[in-house]
């Protein structure tokens, strides 16, 4: 029994979008997709399965583009590498290897043409049906300690509401983001979106409030992409379908649920190096070792800084 059946809730299914080129990446990615490269001894898609999986969300599709069969094979069996660590003993690995195949029922569907957000989750029409459904960017790593979703589906289900997660940001670094405008609720964790504005200037910004990426999505959503015209930078935007919804054009309103816990952006070459560092830190296996690492580099900085 999953954890969304314990607790009653409604949402089960969630969805991936894994199509994009990885540019930022480059050469790393030319070869390897951007949500495999590792963080600490996991590739950074298995971290966005297992959160979906804690939630509840065992049914899962992963929208994915060329060149992704590394990806794929990551959540297969692997029945030689199996093999071999059985006649080895080791059982050890063989728990490691059979964890990404066992975290639950992983679908694929290739997005086709890359025409942006908005038209990969709109790709999962088919397979989501009519039900609300999550969905997760894989650049955005939540930390375990840190649960998310469960309150988010948790609120979608208390308040029959799409619900997306916020974070608050520095004003010189709202436009970097989807900025939401604001009404307070009853919560003061939890918001009601009354619009949305995507990379805004810090001037023009309605909040400091951004769109991080986790969202419950009813599915009138699928609707209303169908219907969107191409918006910034020539492709189908999902926070353009959410903005319709939140100006009350939609069946139910937008709700945001305000996360402050530890989040990485590892589509960023430097947050994803910090990931590692912070992770690697808490590693079961490897933490002391990286912790006393990390704390001698930091003293040779200091004192290279201070000799100029």
């Amino acid at each position: 029994m999953t954890e969304n059946q314990r607790t009653g809730g409604t949402v089960t299914k969630a969805v991936i979008p894994a199509a994009g080129l990885g540019t930022r990446f480059l050469p790393a990615t030319k070869a390897m997709p951007k949500e495999m490269l590792p963080i600490v001894d996991k590739p950074a898609i298995h971290y966005v399965v297992e959160e979906a999986a804690t939630a509840g969300l065992d049914d899962v599709l992963i929208i994915t583009g060329r060149n992704k069969d590394n990806l794929i094979n990551h959540f297969d069996s692997v029945p030689e590498l199996e093999y071999t660590l059985e006649r080895k003993g080791d059982e050890g690995k063989l728990g490691k290897v059979h964890e990404a195949s066992d975290l639950g029922e992983i679908h694929f569907l290739r997005q086709g043409q890359p025409l942006g957000l908005g038209h990969a989750v709109g790709r999962a029409r088919r397979h989501v049906g009519d039900e609300s459904f999550a969905v997760l960017l894989g650049d955005d790593l939540i930390d375990a300690r840190d649960p998310l979703l469960e309150r988010m589906v948790s609120e979608h289900d208390s308040r029959g509401a799409t619900v997306i997660a916020l974070m608050e940001v520095p004003e010189e670094s709202i436009h970097l983001y989807g900025c939401a405008a604001v009404e307070a609720t009853d919560d003061p964790e939890v918001v009601k979106i009354t619009g949305l504005v995507e990379k805004p200037a810090p001037s023009e910004a309605p909040s400091n409030l951004a769109v991080i990426g986790r969202y419950v999505l009813r599915p009138e959503i699928f609707d209303i992409i169908d219907d969107l015209e191409p918006g910034r930078g020539g492709e189908i935007q999902l926070t353009d379908a959410l903005n319709y919804l939140a100006e009350g054009k939609g069946e139910g309103p937008v709700y945001g649920v305000i996360f402050r816990g530890r989040r990485y952006d590892t589509g960023d070459r430097a947050d994803w190096i910090k990931a590692n560092v912070l992770l690697g830190v808490d590693h079961e296996e490897l933490g002391e070792e990286i912790t006393d690492w990390v704390l001698g580099f930091a003293d040779r900085l200091r004192a290279a800084r201070s000799e100029g």
